[in-house]
């Protein structure tokens, strides 16, 4: 064989080989999906003001989502929006099947979660926005009919296994209280703060029946605590039991202000994924926004109160956006700070 015949042959072997390579790899697909921030939103209405907000021209269908909400919807420069469902169970269950999917690198994701809740009229407003630093599970505690409670007890919650409501029990599922990365917080509060937030004329004639400065104040961003659990409470008594029991589990250093369903169970899917190797659990936040108070104002039942047309509902959903967006923006705007982490102030 000449040398010529041998050079083509190895020529051709070469361009074979690149192009086995090339089907390959396009077999394969695209290697997952670089995130810089992935949003999570709870249930379709909370996810509307960022869907209309983000040019989102990806979307990926993740199995194992809520069959609801399947897809995670991205834009060019790395902000995602996912939404799991309602609930703790919807809230692990979906988050989990997030972090654990091979089309995403989470490996420098921030996640910012943000959901509306009932808010505290003694801390907050309609439309406040309230980043957390101690997420609470009000549902892992042990439940008396009030009138069989002890007539010295004011209510009929204590602990799972503590002798009284004012003793803190021992904390045998891991789950019941996080508290969130101190700078991370710091940062979406610097940000945030000067932030204009939306109000409407019927929130604000609403508000107007409640004696507390705090909810009679227009809306604004607020660093209080939230508390999660599966069950619609409303009330005074409960709102106070609230307030204690944070205090709690908090060691005296959290103040409740928002009630909500899933926030405990989100991060404790994203601390497994953590644990797995795949995301960064110090790279969490939480906002909830005020869509109506947790208790009624005088004169009113709380029945009255929880199914009132306040107002509150469409500036809360608004605001998740108006609020966020300042600490979501500056993460992609200045990446190459936020890359490794949290930028000193």
């Amino acid at each position: 064989m000449s040398r010529l015949s041998i050079s083509l042959s190895r020529a051709l072997a070469i361009a074979a080989a690149a192009l086995l390579s090339t089907s390959v790899a396009a077999a394969k697909g695209p290697g997952p999906r670089p995130v810089k921030v992935m949003v999570i939103t709870l249930f379709g209405p909370e996810a509307a003001p960022w869907l209309a907000q983000l040019p989102l021209k990806r979307s990926i269908r993740v199995p194992g989502l809520s069959a609801e909400y399947p897809e995670v919807r991205c834009t060019d420069n790395g902000v995602c929006v996912m939404t799991t469902g309602m609930g703790h169970a919807n809230a692990a269950a979906s988050t989990m099947a997030l972090v654990l999917s091979p089309q995403f690198d989470l490996s420098h994701a921030y996640f910012v979660v943000t959901g509306i809740a009932g808010i505290d009229p003694n801390v907050g407003t309609l439309g406040a926005a309230a980043w957390a630093r101690y997420l609470v599970d009000f549902g892992l505690q042990q439940e008396f009919d009030a009138t069989d409670a002890p007539p010295q007890w004011e209510g009929g919650y204590v602990g799972i296994g503590a002798a009284d409501p004012d003793t803190k029990p021992k904390l045998e599922y891991g789950t019941e209280v996080f508290q969130l990365d101190e700078a991370l917080l710091q940062r979406a509060l610097s940000l945030s703060r000067g932030a204009t937030l939306q109000d409407n004329d019927v929130a604000a004639a609403y508000r107007r029946q409640y004696p507390q400065a705090a909810a009679q104040a227009a809306p604004s961003v607020l660093q209080c605590d939230t508390l999660a659990g599966d069950t619609w409470w409303h009330g005074q008594r409960l709102g106070e039991r609230a307030t204690r029991w944070t205090r709690l589990l908090t060691d005296g250093k959290g103040t409740y202000c928002t009630t909500q369903q899933e926030d405990n169970a989100t991060y404790e899917a994203l601390r497994r994924g953590a644990a797995a190797g795949r995301l960064d659990v110090h790279r969490v936040a939480v906002l909830r926004t005020g869509a109506n108070f947790d208790r009624p104002h005088p004169g009113q039942t709380a029945q009255e109160s929880l199914n009132a047309q306040s107002g509150g509902f469409p500036i809360a959903t608004a605001n998740l956006v108006k609020a966020a967006w300042p600490l979501v923006s500056d993460i992609v705007a200045h990446w190459p700070h936020w890359r490794d982490g949290v930028p000193k102030q």
